[in-house]
């Protein structure tokens, strides 16, 4: 039987899926594809086909906390009253004074997609007591490297300040928790973090800037194996085929690829109080047009600072959904949110201040397709505030309606931004006090 267009398109993407899979990983062998195998199982179990029970979840959630509250101006200056937990993310942990002693409550506070991520919850407490990274293939110990291999849940936390320049890329194993409340622990000037075919992460506080490409070679990746690897990308986190993956409180800049990257059809994705800055390629969220495994991401943007010194890609999106909720946006240089081969966006609360340029004042961007065609998009916002001549591009059927759950609640508008996301970025959290 001939081939037909549509058999030699489908055949094309194969190959190309087939391709991308084996990102950095240079002896692609049976360890590497049985995890594969495994992520893509388990993103199918992850993904949600309501994905607006979620939101209205979340957007109940914030409007909870924060009924009453209004204010529009975001107060830069440092913060030494009594414990101020606006969000519902951070009320559920941020003012309890024994947090420390109770790390693993954390997981019942995060909301969005990635809810049900539970990172190293019930497992054993490891101390990185070591900043070095010297062994690749048998990591020493008490360091970093070490921690993230092991093959059972652990919640990770740190003895010290410290600054950590991994040698290459650090590749994680499922059911972790980085940890770093109550410590300034930076990963900079070296390899990044990469969630590639786990699930079940939690990354909180960390600083991650001036993150470089690794060169590869021998690296282990679990206790049982170790592999080629080909040259990194120098991203800040790379989430790869990953689901129930949650990232909270991080400052980010200045990495040499992307701050954020998640791809491969990795879902079931919450990153929230984040504060990012002095960065081009922000986020990227789907690997490329071709590849529509990525139709089943699910993401939440949420309370994140979108600030000073960056460019675009806040996010840039491909084929899945993002529900991007009370984010403050104050600084573009070219668009804050696009995308390509039709996505879902719904933004919901966020605030907008456009940049003086006259030509960037257009918060949405698309990309590679005509208007004709990505006037079917499903692009909304819903409660945004505009400053500064932004505005929003609809796209999608003007009566199209998101399937309603629940918890169904208007969230919180764009003017309580401020107030949501004042403590975005690493806290400095002191044991045996609020946060």
């Amino acid at each position: 039987m001939g081939l037909t267009k549509r058999n030699l398109f489908l055949f094309f993407v194969l190959v190309v899926l087939v391709v991308s899979i084996e990102a950095h990983i240079k002896e692609f062998d049976d360890v590497w594809k049985k995890r594969a195998q495994q992520a893509k199982k388990a993103a199918r179990h992850a993904y949600n086909p309501n994905p607006k029970i979620v939101a209205d979840h979340l957007n109940y959630q914030v409007d909870k906390v924060v009924r009453g509250s209004n204010s529009r101006r975001r107060d830069l200056h440092r913060y030494n009253g009594k414990c101020m937990a606006i969000n519902p993310i951070d009320q559920c942990w941020r003012c309890d004074p024994n947090w420390a002693r109770n790390r693993m409550k954390l997981t019942d506070c995060v909301l969005g997609f990635g809810r049900k991520t539970t990172g190293g919850k019930g497992g054993k407490i490891y101390v990185v007591m070591d900043n070095s990274d010297n062994e690749l293939v048998n990591p020493k110990p008490g360091t970093l490297r070490h921690a993230v291999i092991q093959p059972e849940p652990l919640w990770i936390i740190f003895a010290k300040n410290m600054v950590i320049r991994l040698n290459q890329e650090l590749i994680m194993t499922s059911n972790k928790t980085i940890d770093a409340r109550g410590r300034q622990v930076h990963i900079a000037h070296g390899g990044g973090l990469m969630l590639q075919f786990v699930h079940n992460v939690i990354i909180s506080n960390l600083h991650i800037h001036d993150t470089k490409a690794g060169s590869g070679g021998l690296i282990r990746d679990s206790v049982s194996h170790y592999g080629y690897r080909s040259k990194s990308d120098g991203d800040g986190i790379s989430i790869f085929g990953s689901t129930n993956v949650w990232i909270d409180h991080i400052s980010m800049s200045n990495c040499q690829d992307g701050l954020i990257d998640a791809v491969e059809g990795s879902t079931a994705i919450t990153i929230s109080n984040c504060h990012f800055t002095k960065h081009n390629d922000v986020m990227l969220f789907g690997a490329s047009d071709t590849a529509s495994g990525d139709s089943v991401m699910q993401i939440t943007l949420a309370f994140n600072h979108f600030g000073h010194g960056l460019t675009q890609r806040m996010p840039r999106v491909r084929w899945g959904f993002v529900h991007a909720v009370n984010n403050d946006y104050t600084h573009w240089l070219m668009y804050a949110i696009g995308g390509s081969m039709h996505p879902t966006i719904l933004s919901q609360g966020n605030r907008f201040i456009a940049p003086p340029n006259p030509n960037a004042k257009e918060v949405t961007k698309r990309d590679y397709a005509p208007e004709n065609v990505w006037k079917n998009w499903v692009w909304k916002s819903q409660g945004d505030l505009m400053m500064n001549g932004a505005f929003f591009v609809e796209s999608g059927d003007p009566k199209h309606a998101f399937l309603k759950g629940p918890d169904m609640i208007t969230s919180k508008p764009g003017s309580f931004v401020s107030s949501l996301t004042r403590f975005s970025g690493s806290l400095k959290c002191i044991e045996g006090r609020p946060c």
